[in-house]
């Protein structure tokens, strides 16, 4: 008799789908009201200038513009929507 699992049982196992986290809108682009720029757990990234943040910690264009990623204050990470100029 075989001493080995067979193939399909050893590649079980995963229970969870991956929540497809990270930067979504990076630096310099153009992002319109609404557009999920970061997706988080915890506050990686603080939002700054005309950005929200859901209860999930997502972070979200408050306005149409640019992003733009700055370092504060005991070195923490801000996202800022800077308005485009018409």
């Amino acid at each position: 008799m075989a001493h080995k699992k067979g193939q399909s049982s050893s590649k079980n196992g995963r229970e969870s789908h991956s929540k497809r986290l990270g930067i979504k809108k990076f630096g310099e682009e153009v992002v319109k009201a609404g557009n999920i720029i970061v997706r988080q757990r915890g506050t990686v990234h603080n939002p700054g200038l005309n950005v929200g943040m859901g209860k999930d910690h997502t972070l979200y264009a408050l306005v149409d513009g640019t992003v733009k990623f700055t370092r504060k204050r005991e070195d923490k990470s801000y996202v800022s929507v800077l308005p485009l100029e018409n």
